[in-house]
């Protein structure tokens, strides 16, 4: 008799856990009618997830409400400061935020206000890019709670940068993917079309002067106009989509990947991609897994003197730089390839003015 209770109790367990393991992707469940007393199958199924922490704790950053939108960063402990900044500014609007630790050190923010509450998820992998990260944790069924995705780089300023309005701009504008403005006094400009102008709420194109040369004398696509940069962008739900399948899962660095933003604007992207000037950020250009991609046209500006440097941290950032480069190659290969196998490839950015 206790042989056949203990068959039975290991078909029950191997039972619930095949039943939970299928109910990750489709749940059914039999419900009886009251009135007839007869089973009937109904399907129970949530397609939809988010990154909310549930907390128990409601009076801090005046409740809990619906998030619409969230901002994920890659921190290292060495930007604390600055991130703080930045997360402090999403939480007190109510939006979620997800930490990814390219340096495993988690310990190091829990004497934060929000990371004490638990208002903020970590995510910790060490030696890793955002992109990286962003393939893995932030797949578009994950997100699709939310109306907007920033995925920033940890050293921007925000003092001029309220995310609140940010998002009416973008709204109002039928912004598919946009970014702010960086301060023209920021020490890393890479192209033109990122620097604020004053007196504009959003600009779509830029013409860009080199000497007596204009390169962008016929803005047609990157980096004139349909282009933000991979600093700070941000996407809606629908675009966020198109570029997370964009992203490459072995190219980690991303670099070449902002070029092709504009693929992803759910429409002509001289129209939907734009740059928000009225809400700005500061640039700080603070080199973490390499730096950026390209020579920054305001470095000259803001050269330190006295600064000490550091061979280790150059060489890292030698062979950083180095693999993102080999990686550039790869990715801009095989963007030619998929281009030349498709027979139906229309490519929006041309034709247009």
């Amino acid at each position: 008799m206790k042989k056949k209770v203990s068959s039975n109790m290991l078909s029950i367990t191997a039972a619930l856990v095949i039943a939970a393991t299928t109910a990750f992707h489709y749940s059914v469940l039999r419900i009886e009618d009251r009135a007839t007393g007869e089973a009937r199958r109904r399907s129970v199924k949530s397609s939809a997830s988010d990154s909310e922490v549930e907390r128990q704790k409601l009076e801090s950053y005046g409740g809990i409400s619906t998030s619409t939108a969230l901002l994920a960063i890659a921190v290292g402990i060495k930007q604390k400061q600055d991130v703080d900044v930045i997360v402090r500014r999403f939480v007190s609007d109510n939006y979620s935020v997800m930490l990814f630790h390219y340096d495993g050190n988690v310990e190091g923010w829990n004497d934060l206000e929000w990371s004490k509450e638990n208002y903020v998820i970590h995510v910790v992998a060490e030696n890793q890019t955002k992109w990286w990260f962003a393939k893995r944790f932030l797949h578009p069924d994950v997100v699709s709670i939310y109306d907007h995705i920033f995925l920033w780089d940890e050293d921007l300023g925000v003092e001029n940068f309220d995310p609140r309005r940010y998002l009416q701009i973008v709204i109002s504008e039928k912004l598919q993917i946009s970014q702010p403005a960086l301060d023209p006094e920021s020490p890393e400009i890479h192209h033109r079309i990122t620097v604020r102008k004053s007196k504009k709420k959003v600009h779509r194109r830029v013409y860009d002067f080199r000497g007596s040369l204009n390169i962008c004398s016929t803005p047609i696509g990157p980096p004139c106009s349909g282009w933000v940069e991979g600093m700070a962008p941000v996407f809606s739900r629908r675009a966020w989509r198109c570029v997370w399948h964009l992203i490459q899962n072995d190219l980690i660095h991303g670099w070449g990947l902002d070029t092709k933003f504009g693929y992803c604007a759910q429409g002509d992207p001289s129209k939907t991609v734009g740059i928000v000037d009225s809400e700005f950020v500061f640039h700080k250009g603070i080199p973490s897994l390499g730096g950026g991609s390209s020579s920054p046209i305001n470095r000259r500006r803001h050269r330190r003197k006295n600064t000490k440097i550091n061979s280790k941290s150059i060489d890292l950032r030698t062979h950083v730089r180095r693999q993102s480069t080999l990686e550039l190659s790869k990715f801009k290969q095989r963007w030619e390839h998929a281009v030349s196998q498709d027979t139906e490839w229309n490519d929006p950015f041309l034709g247009k003015d």
